[in-house]
Parts: structure tokens; C-alpha cells; sequence
């Protein structure tokens, strides 16, 4: 197996490899590690390479697998790639902000500590936006983050860089963080998966463990490599109060196609009112058809939801928690941040004006309703994660407008179809590929399920997996 060929090895077959002593964890390392160097210079995905400290992991891992010491641990001698806003303590904590370009973490991301914990080595950690609010992935800290894909298009955000890393073979798990789609935009927009588990499956640290739109969460290239991370990072832990108990695993082995015979899923291509690319709605469709040729009854649904309304909830929710914490930074230096920071700073301040906290609520219950009743009807929600293929590279949308199919929209959060599931935070909400436009960029679809039902979600996921794969095998990779 040549080194290109190693660096798209799934985490799960790695982790046989080893245990078989067919393959080290040096070897796998030193093959990602290449891959990175080849497409850091188109890809742009890395803020911090972590190389040297990953090797020296590696050999240690190899030692175990070898006998010699403890027994391997879980992930033992897989790299993965750090999202940089889940603090390494020692280690450059700037959340993408020239702001914040020399603070030093003084603790770590229990995300962190897990992955590190389980014997995964953090080789690398991942650009996102400035302070995270943006779905693409660009700054003047970092510069633009391409998409492996296509260097016209971005990777998405914030998780921009995870989902480079994991599309241009940097890694073969990464981590993320969702508010409003920042784990599954990436994931569709590069091809990959991407998890949002319910609020509190997963601890943070405050204090936006506190916020019911925040959800840290895993990356693969794989249903069951996701299910691998998930399962390290899930759990109760000390220092988060919202952090569940008892600790539940999701299986990572799967029936696949098979498994979803007899299951009702509820298809929803525009969520209520959304525009979608054609090329979008024509993939959801085919995953809709593969899932109904595996034995699962399929059927389209309506739902009132408008995107007038999840604007007002959401935009009143940042404004109460999320914008405030970057206006503090936009009026102390608003020159040296970037446009979009300081226009999402200026629509949350506008967003909590114009509705408040406790009508903002009532409408969260609202939509809630309304998915809770398609959710009681059915297993599990199929929809589009997001609109359209991909965004531009090289555009903050601060003055230019998206059009989706011929129509301008009043923000290019027009094509995030994910902030509706960060709303309902208790629903498991699962990003796999459904394809790809016309244009050669991946396009995907979110499975969102019934609240804390997570096993569900990886269930179809699997399930399509099988029935239209998006390995990423020899001919179908990023040329880059």
C-alpha cells in the first residue's frame, strides 16, 4: 500500500491493522504527515502542525502494539486532527483572531483530553473563522482555506479546516463544533461526516456548555470511523453540568443497507420554505430512492417552518449569548477584526432588539412542535444539509448577495439548512455525502433523529453508506 493509499486508510481498518501487526502506527503517521505537506499549499487547512510530537507518539503507540508496555487504548496510534477553537493547554488558543494571536490555552477541551486519553495522537489542529461564526473558513490570522475539492469553493465553517483535513487525507478523525451547522456544513461541502449529537451527549466548557445551540462532535470519512470518535468523546465529565448521564455508545458496526428495511423516514427537501440548487435537490432524492430500495418506506412531508422564523429565534439567541462575546472584541478593535466578524456582531445586537430572549423561546418551542410531530410519525427526518454545493472561496458575503437557483438571498446563511436542528438541540442530527453537483463539489444530507435516539441516526447513515458509497478510494479523491 503506498503512502497516499495509507493516508485515506479508514481510522477502523487502521486500527485492525494494527492490532494484526500489518501495519504501524509510525508508518500511518508518516503517511499523513506527507499527505499534508503535499496540499498544505493548495488546501491551507493546518493552523498548527504538531508533527515531530506525533511521530514521537506514534513510535510509543507501536511499542504497544508490539507488547512492550501497556496494552493499546482505544484509538491508540490514530492521528487526528484538533478543531483549534478546543484549547490544547501550552498551546496558542486564538480562535482565529489577530485579537488573540499570542493567547496561550491554560486547560484543555475534555474533547481533547479524550482523544489524547484513549491514545489518539493530535498531529495537527485545524483553521476555523474568526472566534467560529462564520461557515466558511477564512482570516486574515490564517488566510482562505480552500476546499480539497475545488479551490474556487470553500470547505464551509466553522469546522472548515477538520473538513479539508479529512478530504485532502491530513487525517482520518477530526474533531468539531457545531452552533449552527459548523460541523455538518463542512462535512457536506468536503464530502465527509459529520455528527451534531444532542445537547449534553458530548461536554464543553463554559460557558457555552450552557448554550443549547453548542454541541462539540466528531468528523470521519466513514459512518463507523464518526461512530469510533463519538464513542471516546462522549460522556459525562466534572466541569460540565449539562453533560449526560449514563454514557451511551452508538454501535459501529452496522447492518448496512439492510439495517433500514421496514424503518419510516420522513423526506423533507426544503425544511418549509428554503431555495435548493438542483443539483442538491436531485442527490437528496437518489439517497431517498437508495434507502427505499434497501427496504425502508420513504415518504415526503411537509413542514410549516419559514426561514423568517428561524432567523427571529436564532438571531435572538446569538444575540443573547454568542454575539455578545464577539461585540466585546468588535468594540474594543473593530479595524483588526474581519468583516464578517463584525457584521455577525451587528445583526446579533439587531437580532436580540428586535426579539427577545423570552419570545425567542416561544418560538423555539414552535418549530420544535413542529419536528416533534414528523418525528413521532416516523424514525428519522432526511433533508439536505445545505442548499447549495458549495460557497465561494475568496467571499465574506458582507457585501456580495447568494443566489440559489436564479434567487437572491437576503444572507448567505440562506443556504444552511442546519440551524433549525441546533434549535431542536436534543435531536441527533447526522451529515453523510449524497453526491455531487455538476460542478465536482460533494453535496449532503442530514439525518436527524428523534431526541437522544443517536443509534438511529448511524443506522441510516450506514445504510447509505452501502447503498451509494462515497469511499475514498484510488480514482475518487481530490486532486490535489
Amino acid at each position: 500500500m503506498d503512502a497516499t493509499e495509507l493516508a485515506y486508510l479508514p481510522a477502523t481498518d487502521a486500527l485492525r491493522a494494527f492490532r494484526a501487526r500489518r501495519l504501524s502506527p509510525v508508518e500511518l503517521m508518516e503517511a499523513v504527515i506527507a499527505r499534508a505537506e503535499r496540499t498544505e499549499p493548495d488546501v491551507n487547512c493546518l493552523s498548527e502542525r504538531l508533527f515531530e510530537e506525533g511521530l514521537a507518539a506514534a513510535r510509543e503507540a507501536e511499542q504497544r502494539y508490539l507488547g512492550h508496555g501497556p496494552a493499546p487504548r482505544p484509538l491508540e496510534g490514530l492521528p487526528v486532527a484538533a478543531k483549534d477553537e478546543h484549547p490544547i493547554a501550552g498551546r496558542l488558543c486564538s480562535e482565529g483572531s489577530l485579537l488573540l494571536a499570542d493567547e496561550v490555552a491554560t486547560e484543555t477541551h475534555p474533547v481533547i483530553q479524550r482523544v489524547q486519553g484513549a491514545g489518539g495522537i493530535v498531529h495537527a489542529r485545524t483553521t476555523t473563522p474568526e472566534f467560529c461564526c462564520a461557515a466558511f473558513t477564512q482570516s486574515k490570522l490564517w488566510g482562505v482555506t480552500r476546499n480539497p475539492w475545488s479551490r474556487h469553493h470553500s470547505c464551509g465553517g466553522s469546522s472548515g479546516g477538520s473538513g479539508a483535513a479529512l478530504a485532502a487525507g491530513n487525517a482520518p478523525l477530526a474533531t468539531g463544533s457545531d452552533i449552527g451547522g459548523s460541523i455538518r456544513i463542512p462535512a457536506s461541502f468536503n464530502g465527509v461526516v459529520g455528527f451534531k449529537p444532542p445537547y449534553g451527549r458530548v461536554p464543553a466548557m463554559p460557558p457555552f456548555n450552557l448554550d443549547t445551540y453548542c454541541h462539540d462532535g466528531p468528523m470521519a470519512r466513514t459512518v463507523a470511523d464518526t461512530a469510533l470518535l463519538q464513542n471516546t468523546i462522549a460522556g459525562p465529565w466534572p466541569g460540565d453540568v449539562v453533560s449526560l448521564r449514563p454514557k451511551v455508545e452508538v454501535p459501529w458496526e452496522y447492518e448496512g443497507a439492510a439495517g433500514v428495511a421496514g424503518m419510516r423516514i420522513a423526506l423533507c427537501l426544503n425544511l418549509g420554505d428554503y431555495v435548493l440548487d438542483p443539483d442538491v435537490e436531485a442527490n437528496t432524492r437518489a439517497v431517498a430512492d437508495a434507502l427505499r430500495g434497501a427496504g425502508a418506506v420513504v415518504e415526503e412531508v411537509t413542514f410549516g417552518w419559514t426561514r423568517e422564523l428561524l432567523d427571529r429565534a436564532a438571531w435572538a439567541h446569538f444575540g443573547a449569548i454568542f454575539g455578545p462575546s464577539i461585540g466585546e472584541a468588535a468594540a474594543e478593535a473593530p479595524d483588526r477584526l474581519n468583516g464578517y466578524t463584525r457584521a455577525f456582531a451587528e445583526r446579533a445586537a439587531r437580532g436580540a432588539r428586535e426579539t427577545g430572549f423570552l419570545e425567542g423561546l416561544e418560538l423555539e418551542g414552535r418549530l420544535y412542535a413542529e419536528l416533534g410531530a414528523v418525528l413521532e410519525r416516523y424514525d428519522a427526518l432526511l433533508c439536505p444539509t445545505t442548499a447549495v454545493p458549495a460557497l465561494a472561496a475568496d467571499e465574506e458575503y458582507t457585501e456580495t448577495r447568494l443566489s440559489i437557483a436564479g434567487v437572491e438571498q437576503d444572507h448567505y446563511m440562506a443556504m444552511a439548512m442546519t440551524i433549525g436542528f441546533n434549535i431542536c438541540s436534543r435531536c441527533p442530527v447526522l451529515s453523510v455525502p449524497s453526491g455531487f453537483a455538476a460542478n465536482g463539489v460533494p453535496t449532503g444530507v442530514q439525518i436527524v433523529g428523534r431526541t437522544y435516539d443517536d443509534a438511529t441516526v448511524f443506522r441510516v447513515g450506514a445504510a447509505v453508506e452501502e447503498a451509494r458509497p462515497w469511499a475514498y478510494v484510488s480514482g475518487r479523491r481530490p486532486l490535489v
